[in-house]
Order: structure tokens, then sequence, then C-alpha cells
């Protein structure tokens, strides 16, 4: 189905933007745009992507792991409550048909579902299976937590508050994949084999976002992915509901909640770290920042497409679901939130870090409108989804 039957002659608030559609490969700035020559992406098996290459490891000195053994009172009383007892948290089941009703009942409430559906455009349904596969994608976000230094998971079931909430985050986290994958299963608009497979690469490739085992750039890490999910979530529930579905609008702003709750619970734990250690703080943010801030999926692959998170990446940023401009207001958002622009008693190494971050989102606008300009200029691109049946989406 094409977008005009969805924007049905109009140009409603989340109409496409025109924008570069390689700003979304990281959550970072763009890259260079590139002029594409190529035909159609066809469906043929071809190689996966390469692995990222090797980064290092171990980069907080072990004196510093007496700081989170100090915050674990802290976090007990701070962090874990930002977490809902499992009795007052939604349940996907809420928002699908219900499967106790009579079969005929049943079938109504399916039937109804992939009546809202219809009249969805494909490319709304390649961002939504992207973000439904970042989402089930949960067991290696779980693991990279675990990976880091001090705050990890000992034995699978410690009492230390840290491993308490990355488990608790965990589970609550673990609804949101279920919730997309079951609503997208019964719309019947995409292609559950080729996503499946996806998923299964993507949990077996894993993710390397620079964090060094190192729990200062994986609070950063988190602080910013968990808020970039939140402008996703929402925009897609945006998007619904002008499509037409108030139920997945419904269901993708309830997603949208939890990762804003999820996200003030690291941006806390990171201002935490920058009173009781600014320096090293904010030379964790620089760090993460230099690196830009790469999505958990980078490494998607569906057995077709070596390219598949570029692409779909470029379509959530055509959309406006995910953009190069929300990755700036992020970065202000954050700034805002941890005064980093008023921190004092920093080393000078810490100084030359502070300035380089709060002077970063301009620069990244600055690079944006650039891209933006040439992109007005290029060809389109237009390449096949295996998740909806191998039609082509345009760039």
């Amino acid at each position: 189905m094409q977008a005009s039957g969805f924007l049905g002659g109009r140009n409603p608030a989340w109409a496409p933007r025109v924008q570069s559609p390689s700003a979304l490969n990281q959550l970072g700035p763009p890259k260079p745009t590139i002029r594409f020559r190529r035909p159609p992406i066809s469906a043929v098996a071809t190689k996966a992507p390469p692995p990222p290459p090797r980064r290092r490891t171990h980069s907080m000195p072990s004196e510093k792991v007496e700081v989170f053994k100090s915050l674990e009172g802290w976090a007990s009383e701070c962090v874990l409550p930002m977490l809902k007892p499992v009795g007052q948290c939604w349940q996907p089941i809420e928002f699908l048909p219900d499967p106790k009703a009579p079969t005929e009942e049943f079938m109504d409430q399916v039937r109804e579902l992939r009546d809202r559906t219809a009249e969805l455009p494909d490319e709304y349904f390649v961002v939504l299976v992207g973000d439904m596969i970042t989402e089930d994608a949960l067991p290696t976000y779980q693991t990279m937590i675990n990976t880091l230094d001090g705050v990890k998971d000992e034995t699978g079931a410690s009492t230390s508050p840290w491993a308490k909430w990355t488990r608790a985050w965990t589970a609550e986290e673990n609804r949101h994949g279920d919730l997309l994958r079951t609503y997208l299963y019964l719309s019947g608009r995409v292609d559950m084999l080729m996503i499946e497979r996806t998923v299964q690469y993507l949990i077996g490739a894993g993710m390397d976002p620079g964090t060094e085992n190192n729990p200062y750039l994986g609070f950063v890490y988190t602080s910013f992915q968990e808020r970039a999910t939140f402008v996703s979530h929402g925009n897609t529930a945006r998007m619904a509901k002008e499509g037409g579905d108030p139920v997945l609008a419904r269901l993708c702003g309830t997603i949208a909640a939890d990762e804003k709750r999820h996200e003030n619970a690291y941006a806390t734990i990171v201002e935490k770290l920058l009173q009781v250690d600014p320096s090293g703080a904010m030379l964790a943010i620089a760090d993460m920042m230099r690196k830009k801030i790469t999505m958990p999926a980078h490494l998607m692959y569906d057995g077709r497409d070596p390219k598949l998170f570029d692409h779909f990446s470029a379509v959530a940023q055509r959309l406006g679901v995910y953009t190069a401009d929300d990755y700036a207001d992020i970065l202000e958002f954050l700034i805002g939130r941890w005064r980093l622009e008023k921190l004092d008693g920093l080393t000078a190494e810490a100084r030359a870090a502070q300035d380089f971050v709060c002077g970063l989102a301009p620069r990244i606008r600055k690079l944006q409108e650039r891209a933006d300009e040439r992109a007005r200029k290029m060809e389109q691109l237009s390449v096949k989804f295996s998740w909806i049946f191998n039609k082509e989406v345009v760039l």
C-alpha cells in the first residue's frame, strides 16, 4: 500500500521530512550523503554485515569499582523504586484479542485489528518491525549490562541492587517485544518468518556500543538510548493514531511511557556519578559522544540485505520517527538535566570534555542542514524489505 492511501490526500503533522537517508545509520549525526545510482536491491541471499572492530575492554580503573559499591544503599533507595510492582504493570494481553472469548468473538476481534491496520502504509510497518526487532533482542541488552564491572549480576540471582535493577528492568522491557510481535503477527501485514530470522540473526550477532565493560560509559549509553526509544515509540504512536488505529497508538504510547521511566532511572544514576566523581563522569559522557551512540540493533540482518539496518534507519529518518535532529534534542536535554554547562571542580581534561559535549548539538544540527540540502538533490533509492513480503519502500 502506498503512503498516499494513508495520507488521504492531506499533509498531516507527521508527514515525511526531507532528510539524509543515511542519517539514522547511527543514533548520532548523519554520515555524508551518498548519491545512490544502484538499482533496487533484490531479494537474494548475500553475506551478513561484517562484525565491528574490536574495542578496548575493562577501561575502568579497579579502584572505581568501589564507587559503585559505595552507592549500593543509594541505589536501593533511589533507583529500585523506579520499577513498578508486577501486579501494577500492564501486560501484553490487555491490548490484544481476548483468547478467553468464544471463537467467533475472538475472530471478530482479530478482524477488527486487521481492519484498523489496513490503511497504515508499508513504510510504517518497516519502522514498526524494526522497533519490534530491536525490542525482541533483549537477551543481548541484559548480557551487555552484565559485562559492566562493579554492577554486573555475579551469580544470576545476586542481591546487589544493581543486579536487582538489571533483572527487573529486563522483565519490564520483555513485554515490549512480546506485545509488538503479537500485534504484528495478527495484522497479517508482515512476513513473520523473515522477522523471526532477523531476530535470531541479531541475537546471535550481539551488539557493540563501545561501553568497554565500564559502567560510567554503560549508564551514559542507556540514558541516551532509553530516551531515544521513548522518542521513537512516541512517534509511532502518533502516526498510528493519525492512521486510524487507536489501539496501536495506545500500545506504542504505553511502551514509550516505560522507556521514559527507564530513562529517568539511568539518567539519575549518571547524575549521582556527576556528584561523586564529576571529572570521571564528564569524561565518560564525552567518550560516548565522540564514539556516537549506536543503536542496539546496529548488527541487524535478515539473511538477504547486508545493509538492512541502514535501510531501516533511512525509512525511520524519512518518516520522522527518529532523526538526527532528535539526536541533537536528546543531547541538549541531557546536558540540561545533568547541568553540564555549570559543572565545576573538574580536571583540565574534564573541562575540555565539558566544552566538547556542550558545544556538540549545534554542530550536529549544522551537519544535518548540509545533509538535508544534499539529499534534496539526490535521486531516490527504493529498497525491498523482506519483512513486508519484499515490497519496495523509498528511502
